[in-house]
C-alpha cells in the first residue's frame, strides 16, 4: 500500500508540473480542470491523455509519456483544424469516407457488444480441447524434428568440465545446473520444454549444429562462445511427423476453438438479424442487372424475326 501511495504521490506532481506548461498560455480561456493542452475550442484533459496511453508506458516514465502525448494531440488537432479551415469535410467524397468510417465503427461495436454479452459461453475448457485434439490428431502432426535439451554455460572452463563430469556421473541435472551454470533457473526452465531443432539453442550456432548430430543422452564437447563456455546434452527427439505432445497445443487449440466459437457465435446474429428484417418486411433486394428499355424495339422484334433468311 505504501508504495502505490507513493507512486500516487510522485504521479500528482507530475501532473502539476506538466500543467505548469501550458497554464500561461491559457488564462485568456475558460478550460476544464486538469488541462494539458488546448488548440482553438480543443481541450485535452489529464484524463483524456491517461486513458490513452498504455498503463505500463506511463508508469515507465510518467513525465515523458505524458508530454509526448500532449505534443503529438497538439500536431493531429492542428492537422484537423487546417482541414477544416480548407473546407476538405465539406467535399463529397470526404463526406463519404467520412460516413463509411462511422458505420464501420458502429459495426465494430455492435460485434464486440454481442461477443461480450456472451463471453462466458464461448469459453473452452481444458477437456474440451482435449477431447477436439483426440478427434482430430490427424491434423496434428510436427513439421520438423522436436528436441529436448540441456543447455549449460559457465563463466569458466573448469566450471563446464565439472558439470560435464558431474552429468556423466550421474549428478541430477538441477543440482548440476544450481552449481555451476550462470543463470540456474534460466537453463532448468528451458530444459522442461521441447523445442524445434530450427530454433533449440539457435543463438550459439554450433550448439544448435551439435543438437541435429549428437544421440540420445550424449554430451557434446565444451565451446567458448563470446567468453562463456557452453556444451549441450541432448535428451529426447520427437522425429517430424510425429504428433505432438497434447500440453505443448492445449492453450493455442483453447485459443483456436474460442476464436471459431466467436465468429459462429457472431454469424448467427447476423443470420437472424437479417431473417427478422426480413420477417418485418424491412429488407428488400432488387435485380442485379436491371433491363435497358429499348425504344425503337417491340415486343415481336427479335434475333430471329429480324434475320435477312426468310
Amino acid at each position: 500500500m505504501g508504495s502505490l501511495k507513493s507512486y500516487k504521490f510522485y504521479f500528482l506532481i507530475v501532473i502539476g508540473i506538466i500543467l505548469s506548461f501550458t497554464s500561461c498560455q491559457q488564462k485568456a480561456h475558460q478550460k476544464p480542470e486538469d488541462t494539458l493542452a488546448r488548440v482553438g475550442s480543443e481541450y485535452l484533459t489529464v484524463d483524456q491523455a491517461v486513458n490513452d496511453i498504455p498503463e505500463a508506458v506511463l508508469s515507465e516514465d510518467s513525465v515523458r509519456s505524458l508530454t509526448q502525448y500532449r505534443d503529438n494531440w497538439i500536431r493531429q488537432q492542428l492537422l484537423v483544424q487546417e482541414a477544416r479551415r480548407l473546407g476538405l469535410e465539406q467535399k463529397p467524397k470526404i463526406q463519404q469516407k467520412i460516413e463509411q468510417a462511422r458505420q464501420e465503427i458502429l459495426r465494430q461495436a455492435l460485434k464486440d457488444y454481442v461477443l461480450a454479452s456472451s463471453e462466458k459461453d464461448l469459453k473452452i475448457t481444458d477437456e474440451e480441447a482435449r477431447t477436439y485434439y483426440q478427434a482430430n490428431k490427424e491434423q496434428f502432426v510436427l513439421e520438423e524434428d522436436f528436441v529436448k535439451f540441456r543447455h549449460m554455460r559457465t563463466k569458466t572452463i573448469k566450471q563446464a568440465r565439472n558439470a560435464r563430469q558431474d552429468l556423466l556421473d550421474g549428478v541430477p541435472w538441477p543440482e548440476v545446473a544450481r552449481t555451476y551454470a550462470i543463470n540456474p533457473s534460466t537453463v532448468i526452465s528451458e530444459s522442461d520444454q521441447y523445442w524445434p531443432i530450427s530454433m533449440a539453442a539457435k543463438d550459439i550456432d554450433i550448439m544448435n549444429r551439435y543438437l541435429k548430430v549428437i544421440g540420445q543422452s550424449e554430451i557434446s564437447p565444451i565451446q567458448r562462445v563470446n567468453g562463456v563456455y557452453h556444451f549441450v546434452q541432448l535428451i529426447e527427439t520427437r522425429s517430424e511427423g510425429d504428433h505432438p505432445n497434447l500440453e505443448w497445443l492445449i492453450e493455442q487449440i483453447k485459443d483456436w476453438m474460442t476464436l471459431n466459437n466467436r465468429q459462429r457465435n457472431f454469424s448467427s446474429f447476423v443470420k437472424n438479424l437479417y431473417l427478422k428484417a426480413e420477417s418485418n418486411n424491412e429488407v428488400e433486394t432488387f435485380n442485379v442487372l436491371p433491363t435497358k428499355s429499348n425504344q425503337n424495339s417491340t415486343i415481336d422484334d427479335t434475333l430471329e424475326n429480324n434475320s435477312t433468311n426468310e
